[in-house]
């Protein structure tokens, strides 16, 4: 099931060509597919995840165009992502100096923890209105016993001989440009800038220890299938007091037998008899506020559509909603009695109908000629 390409297209399987419907209706069907919660294969949730990337990128125009223009910076020699939402060719620059050691060294400070991905399944209505979701992941967490510091009770980290506390280590060698200046990481002390002569038992020496912790998530109204959200300080707690990363949440929305959603409207069928359609009625039909009466108009064909304004999915981050599109559908009646075959036909005459069922059914045919005899 893995995919070895790093092309977006061939990973959500379009072409390059595809418009932003093929490429949203190509990511749903993945997703439903190699969702973690309904294919337990792990080769699934890679490729969950790996679609769920490209989908990120060929979802918006502006990064789509860039990655058409220059491809997946991840591909490139030097590594890292050089776009990202806000980036632009700015940061490639900034990537190109800070290799070459033209800028003021490596961040100081404590060392960030890693970020951290779950993913979680809601219906479509707390998709429409918003929702408050616990979620339960276990994760590096600060440790109590050294408060975090790695060093045993009583003691204290000191600076590491080797970088002087700085946690790298500089080079300076000459260069047909003149004098070229080079910082790695301290190989001593990992780029902690710090030296631990008695580590803490519980977390040794690291600052942190691996517990299960419950996050409680507002999922945003409006959103949509394949949307993900960032929880700042969510993630894995950096080690010995570093600042803890982000928690991605990818969402997933489960079908709804009722709707379809296309962006913020909803599209549901509603099945009505031929009597119904002739004459006018009102139906009582479901909506995610409840049930709404709809009222049918006298001689509505097959294939109907009726619009409800506001009673499609809020907006995202606005102030509107959708509409609720209702597809008509009438149906024929099967399995006719005497009566309702009698009725029918009277009804044929009166319209001046011709009626001449195949000879499979020439049964019918006779309660219908009897009917007028």
């Amino acid at each position: 099931m893995a995919n070895a390409t790093s092309d977006l297209y061939e990973i959500l399987e379009v072409e390059r060509s595809a418009s932003p419907d093929e490429i949203k209706k190509s990511y749903r069907r993945l997703a439903r597919e190699l969702h973690p919660d309904t294919n337990p294969d792990p080769e699934a949730e890679a490729r969950f995840k790996e679609i769920s990337a490209a989908y990120e990128v060929l979802s918006d125009p502006e990064r789509r165009a860039r990655y058409d223009a220059y491809g997946d910076p991840r591909n490139g020699p030097m590594g890292g992502s050089v776009f990202d939402t806000n980036g632009g060719i700015g940061d490639l620059f900034d990537v190109f100096f800070s290799q070459m050691g033209a800028q003021q060294g490596r961040r100081r400070g404590p060392t960030p923890g890693q970020d951290v991905e779950t993913s979680i399944v809601i219906d479509l209505a707390e998709a429409a209105f918003g929702v408050t979701k616990d979620i339960t992941l276990k994760l590096p967490v600060p440790c109590d016993t050294c408060e975090a510091s790695g060093a045993a009770p009583g003691t204290h980290a000191t600076p590491c001989p080797a970088c002087e506390g700085t946690g790298e280590v500089r080079r300076v060698r000459q260069s047909l440009l003149g004098q070229m200046v080079t910082a790695s990481p301290c190989s001593r002390c990992r780029g902690m800038g710090q030296s631990i002569s008695s580590p803490c038992d519980a977390c040794r020496g690291d600052g942190r220890v691996t517990e299960e912790r419950t996050f409680s998530v507002e999922i945003p109204a409006g959103v949509e299938d394949g949307n993900t959200l960032r929880l700042t300080d969510r993630g894995a707690a950096g080690p010995r007091g570093g600042p803890a990363g982000s928690l991605f949440v990818h969402i997933g929305v489960a079908a709804d037998a009722r709707f379809e959603r296309n962006g913020d409207d909803l599209h549901t069928m509603v099945h009505i008899g031929i009597a119904q359609a002739a004459l006018g009625t009102s139906l009582d039909v479901d909506t995610l506020d409840g049930q709404e009466a709809v009222a049918i108009k006298p001689g509505t064909q097959s294939g109907a559509v009726l619009r409800l304004k506001g009673l499609g999915v809020p907006q995202l981050h606005g102030r509107n909603r959708g509409s609720l599109y209702i597809h008509i559908q009438i149906e024929t009646p099967t399995d006719l009695s005497d009566r309702e075959v009698e009725l029918l036909g009277e009804l044929a005459a009166l319209r001046d109908e011709h009626i001449e069922p195949p000879e499979e059914h020439s049964s019918i045919l006779g309660k219908i000629r009897s009917a007028f005899s």
